[in-house]
């Protein structure tokens, strides 16, 4: 996935606390989603965007669904379910789509089986427990951010880079060679 393609978008289903799903939203803001949604919330969206302090709700498309009938994506896109289950893919291990949807299941509980099976990849944190759902969405988009080709390689010894990455404007990078690769 190279800079400048692709999109994705985050939600969750049945969430219960409002201060989760603010902490969803500011964080699909600060990660630049091009969307995000609820599919069934037991929360006040009117609650939640009294505390919006990112503005995350006027700057990021939010859309609300009933139930997971109503639910739509943009054509192309791809679900991924973020539940820790037996044959989930670990998230180290996951190359995200180019266009993908990111849905994550409630406080307390897990994505519905009916959203399971709508999901096109199931995707999971490698941890020994379930975190905060906005905990969990904000890793899922720094992964997704990571992996996208965007920064310097992680050098092999401890510290920051030791290349860059140049931008030939067609969005693609290259790695410059340094001394240490002569």
């Amino acid at each position: 996935m190279s800079a400048g393609r692709g999109y994705f978008g985050i939600g969750v289903e049945g969430i219960t606390k409002e201060y989760n799903l603010g902490n969803l939203a500011r964080s699909a803001h600060a990660f630049g989603a091009n969307f995000f949604f609820t599919i069934a919330p037991h929360v006040s969206i009117k609650r939640v965007r009294a505390t919006d302090t990112s503005g995350a709700f006027d700057s990021v498309p939010y859309n609300h669904y009933n139930n997971l009938d109503e639910f739509q994506m943009p054509h192309g896109c791809q679900l991924v379910g973020v539940e820790l289950v037996e044959n989930s893919i670990e998230l180290p291990s996951f190359r995200h789509p180019t266009r993908a949807a990111y849905i994550l299941g409630p406080e307390m509980g897990n994505l519905s089986e009916e959203t399971m099976a709508r999901c096109d990849h199931i995707i999971k944190i490698p941890m020994h427990f379930c975190i905060n759902v906005g905990v969990a969405g904000a890793l899922v988009m720094y992964d997704r951010l990571i992996s996208s080709g965007r920064h310097a390689p992680r050098p092999v010894r401890a510290g920051g880079p030791t290349e860059q990455l140049v931008n030939h404007g067609a969005g693609l990078r290259i790695k410059l060679r340094t001394a240490q690769d002569e």
